[in-house]
C-alpha cells in the first residue's frame, strides 16, 4: 500500500499532507511552533533576513497574518490561555538589541511583557539576566518556566510567580544530577513534574515544580541523539522528543507518578533526511502534533489516528 515509517505494531500518527494550505508562507528557518488549542491557531516561529518572524494560522491550514516586531531570532514559543483571552510567549536568542530575552505578546503581536535584559547575555549570577534562553512553559496559574541555555554561559532551569519574581532556579553546567548542558526544552506535566530536554547531556532530566528537587533522568533512549524537545501528548500518555541530527520523532511512555525509572521509546517516527526537527508542539484538544523542522524549512502536521 505505502511506505510506513512507524516501527511496532500499528500507527500512532500520520502526516496531515493538506498542512499548511499554502506553504509558500515558510520563507526563513521555522524554529519553533505552538498551538492554541482554544482558539484553533497555530503560532510559527522563523528567523532570517527581511521575513516575517511569527507567522499565524489556523489548526485547517489556513494562513491569518504575520509579525515582525521586536523579534530578532526566536528560539522557542509558547501560548499561554487564561479566561480573560491568550497571549503568545517567544524566548528570543538574538545577540542585537532584542536578544536574550523572553517576551510575552498579544495574538496580534503587540508587546506586552519583557523578561531579562534586552542585549545583554546574563550570568547564573542575576535571575532575570538570561543568555540565549530556549524555551518558556507557562502554566494556567501564570507560573513561569524557563530553560535558560541555548549555547550561552548559563545551563538552568527557572521558575517564576506569576509577576515574575523567582521561586526557585536550579542547574549549572555539567553533566551531573540536576546539572545542564544545552537545556532546551520544558513542559509541565499533569502530576505536578517539570520535564527538560537536557539536549547535549543525550538525556531528560525530571524535577518537582512545587520545590525544584531532582526526580530522575532518562538517558537510556538518546545514546544517537539528544533531545531537543519534550511535550505530553493530550492524554499525559506518552511524551513526545524530536531528535534533530537523526530526523526522528520518539514518542516514549510517560511514567507512573512517584516513579521516573528510565524510558521505553513506544514508537518512532523516521523524517526524510536533512529534515531536522527542533522543536514541537501538541493540540491539547484533538492531538495533533505539530513539528518545526529547520533542515526542511517548514512545519509539519501529525494527526492522531
Amino acid at each position: 500500500e505505502h511506505f510506513s515509517p512507524w516501527k511496532g505494531e500499528q500507527q500512532m500518527y500520520k502526516l496531515d499532507i493538506g498542512w499548511p494550505k499554502s506553504p509558500e508562507h515558510f520563507t526563513g528557518q521555522t524554529f519553533c511552533v505552538a498551538v492554541d488549542s482554544v482558539h484553533g491557531l497555530v503560532y510559527v516561529g522563523q528567523r532570517g533576513d527581511n521575513v516575517p518572524k511569527v507567522l499565524v494560522f489556523s489548526k485547517e491550514g489556513y494562513f491569518l497574518h504575520s509579525w515582525n516586531d521586536t523579534v530578532e531570532m526566536p528560539h522557542g514559543i509558547f501560548v499561554w490561555n487564561t479566561e480573560t483571552g491568550s497571549s503568545v510567549w517567544i524566548t528570543d536568542v538574538g545577540t542585537g538589541k532584542y536578544g536574550h530575552t523572553v517576551k510575552q505578546y498579544s495574538p496580534l503581536g503587540k508587546l506586552l511583557q519583557v523578561l531579562g535584559t534586552p542585549g545583554n547575555a546574563g550570568s547564573s549570577l542575576i535571575p532575570l539576566q538570561f543568555d540565549q534562553p530556549a524555551e518558556i512553559f507557562v502554566e494556567e496559574t501564570g507560573e513561569v518556566y524557563v530553560v535558560d541555555g541555548d549555547g550561552g554561559m548559563n545551563n538552568r532551569l527557572l521558575k517564576l510567580s506569576d509577576d515574575y519574581k523567582e521561586i526557585w532556579l536550579t542547574g549549572t553546567n555539567g553533566s551531573g544530577i540536576g546539572q545542564f548542558k544545552i537545556p532546551h526544552s520544558v513542559t509541565v506535566d499533569a502530576f505536578g513534574r517539570v520535564w527538560v530536554a537536557d539536549r547535549g547531556n543525550k538525556r531528560i532530566q525530571v524535577f518537582d515544580k512545587v520545590t525544584g528537587e531532582w526526580l530522575g533522568s532518562w538517558s537510556g533512549c538518546f545514546s544517537e541523539d539528544g533531545p531537543y524537545s519534550v511535550r505530553f501528548t493530550a492524554d499525559y500518555k506518552y511524551l513526545i522528543v524530536a531528535q534533530l541530527n537523526i530526523n526522528r520523532l520518539a514518542i516514549l511512555a510517560a511514567p507512573p507518578v512517584g516513579s521516573i525509572g528510565d524510558c521505553v521509546i513506544v514508537h518512532s517516527v523516521q523524517l526524510a533526511d536533512e529534515t531536522k526537527p527542533h522543536l514541537v508542539d501538541v493540540d491539547m484538544k484533538s492531538g495533533a502534533v505539530y513539528v518545526a523542522e529547520i533542515g526542511a524549512q517548514q512545519v509539519q502536521k501529525y494527526v492522531p489516528l
